[in-house]
């Protein structure tokens, strides 16, 4: 997910402190609306795949979470700007991101991309199409590379949207987000073509919590060594196991 204003690092200037000071609390961002990734349930709370991963690895960390929800397209500023502590929102992690914010090791492979479609529109030529993704994501920036006209929105609902009004002939989203909804909705389906975009999915954290990142980079490590992250990516369908 990309296209960064990279003048707000610096806001970073006075961040972190209270991780820094030795506050057991830690905030967690995330956007509340990409399943599988993470959702607000019937009840109002974050749930999904990074739910429960952030939960496990403040535990880990011997650190309390407190969750906090906020969109997409400020998400990375108002990390920097101090409104919390660390992003787990299916961030990709890309070299231009890393310009503006540190990031964990990857806690995901990546996952691939497809195309949704209207249903009988299967034979698409993708590169001539006017396709809908959600703004600074690394969807939006390969169809902008790719050459095919691009439309962005602010939720990737909006695109599904988008296509189903007309407006767009397809989305290109992460497959584990596009899979359900294509099989819930018979005028809906998906390319064949898929694309694989970027190096994984890592917490974004502000460059000057070091301390924050080693104990995170440590929790991913021991969930890798003992299986139970790749039980929870199996458990949510979110990607290729490590």
């Amino acid at each position: 997910m990309n296209k960064l204003i990279l003048s707000t690092a610096l806001l970073a200037i006075g961040a972190g402190a209270a991780f820094a000071d030795g506050h057991s609390v830690v905030r967690l961002g995330t956007e509340g609306a990409y399943p599988p990734f993470n959702f607000l349930n019937d009840a109002g709370e974050v749930d999904g795949f990074e739910r429960e991963l952030g939960d496990e690895l403040c535990a880990r960390a011997e650190l309390t979470c407190e969750w906090v929800t906020n969109e997409w397209d400020s998400i990375i500023p108002n990390l920097v700007s101090g409104n919390y502590d660390a992003i787990i929102a299916g961030m990709s992690i890309t070299a231009e991101r890393d310009e503006v914010i540190d990031f964990t090791q990857n806690y995901t492979q990546p996952d691939p991309s497809s195309y949704l479609v209207a249903a009988g529109n299967e034979g698409l030529n993708v590169e001539t199409a006017v396709i809908a993704a959600q703004t600074n994501t690394i969807q939006a920036s390969f169809v902008a590379e790719m050459g095919a006209t691009l439309l962005e929105f602010a939720s990737p609902e909006e695109s599904v949207a988008a296509v189903k009004a007309g407006e767009a002939d397809a989305v290109l989203a992460d497959d584990s987000f596009l899979a359900p909804i294509v099989e819930a909705d018979a005028e809906l389906a998906k390319l064949e073509r898929e694309e694989l975009i970027g190096g994984g999915i890592g917490m974004g954290l502000r460059e000057s919590d070091g301390e924050l990142k080693a104990k995170m980079d440590a929790a991913i490590s021991s969930m890798k060594a003992d299986g139970s992250l790749n039980a929870l990516i199996e458990k949510w369908e979110v990607g290729a196991k490590f």
